[in-house]
């Protein structure tokens, strides 16, 4: 059902000392939008039952969809948080097969209001354990537009520097990173990035966590977030869709993840560079097996694509059914946990320009 995948420290020390909670200092939630379904009954077992009475910190870094699920785990219920996020999102209808930016904005913040409550927002900035991070992507030039055409020549723009070299998008882009006032994250991005930190309060959190969700002409982008430069704030995917980047906190990382090739950034997704196996040297990836993935209705797992290849009433059934089966995923990981299974050790290639 599930495959575990770790860097060669992190797959020495677990097989060495047992997959145990202690050793986990971060937690990675990547972007991919409803592809994170997928993870939804792993999500309730490590919060609900893995990391349950934990009281070491634990730095939780989202981008997009993982930066909703980290702004869940960092609630005082983590479970009822995620379960809130998973129906409200996967119930979400609109008012034909391709609804505006605006729209979908509106209905993006109803989701918030969801997901939070009525102390969600207070319990995230004051969660002594649970440290959220959202990971947002400042845009620059075209980028910045809410023109479709103008940010549509932007995004080329952005797709023909990266073929070149991922560095050339730091003209465009800017790393923001939400947290604690008190975070102790530490990264190293050899992508050089311009990387900036700002904490959460209760002014900006929302507006933070949606801009890192605010996919480029799908939603509006966030302007002008409190405490932070002015300006357009978008998906943290965009730079982070997957990750490529070291986080230099002693301990390992968790990453619940929906398959086992990570893409650095979101205009990664289609070519070959993959990520450096430096920064996941101690990372441990808990992935559904192709075979579990093959056994959902169509073969797949969830994606946006269903918002406009479906209608609403067959998506929504669809997605429940793929939240239901993910519970045999939590099952599968409770198991290799009480037969302490090896750990693979995987080894990603580096072909970076």
């Amino acid at each position: 059902m599930i495959e575990i995948h770790a860097g060669k420290t992190a797959a020495k020390i677990i097989n060495e000392q047992g997959f145990k909670p202690e050793l986990f200092t971060s937690f990675l939630g990547a972007s991919g939008g409803p592809k994170w379904f997928t993870l939804f009954g792993l999500d309730k077992y490590i919060f609900g039952e893995f990391f349950k009475n934990r009281t070491q910190p634990l730095n939780l870094i989202g981008s997009s969809a993982g930066a909703f699920r980290s702004a869940c785990f960092a609630q005082n219920d983590p479970v009822a948080a995620i379960e809130r996020l998973a129906k409200s999102y996967s119930q979400t209808r609109y008012s034909s097969n391709k609804p505006t930016p605006n729209e979908i904005t509106i209905k993006a913040r109803a989701l918030l209001e969801d997901v939070f409550g009525d102390n969600g927002v207070t319990e995230i900035i004051n969660n002594p354990t649970f440290k959220a991070h959202f990971i947002v992507a400042k845009s620059n030039g075209f980028i910045a537009s809410e023109n479709k055409l103008i940010q549509l020549m932007g995004l080329s723009k952005s797709y023909m520097l990266n073929r070149v070299n991922r560095k050339l998008l730091g003209s465009q882009y800017e790393r923001f990173i939400f947290g604690p006032a008190t975070s102790d994250l530490s990264i190293t991005d050899s992508y050089n990035f311009k990387t900036q930190n700002i904490a959460l309060t209760q002014n900006n959190l929302k507006d933070a966590l949606l801009a890192s969700g605010s996919i480029p002409l799908v939603m509006q982008g966030i302007k002008n977030i409190a405490g932070s430069p002015q300006g357009i704030y978008r998906d943290g995917g965009i730079i982070d869709y997957h990750f490529d980047l070291k986080i230099n906190n002693p301990g390992l990382i968790l990453y619940p993840h929906f398959n086992s090739e990570p893409k650095a950034g979101w205009f990664d997704k289609n070519l070959k560079r993959k990520v450096s196996p430096l920064n996941y040297d101690n990372v441990v990836m808990i992935t559904p097996s192709k075979e579990f993935v093959a056994s959902l209705p169509y073969g797949k797992i969830p994606d946006r694509n269903d918002f406009t290849d479906l209608d609403a009433d067959t998506r929504i059934k669809y997605w429940n059914t793929v939240l239901s089966e993910t519970e045999k995923l939590a099952e599968a990981f409770d198991k290799k946990l009480t037969v302490r299974e090896n750990v693979l050790d995987i080894d990603y290639c580096d072909n970076r320009k």
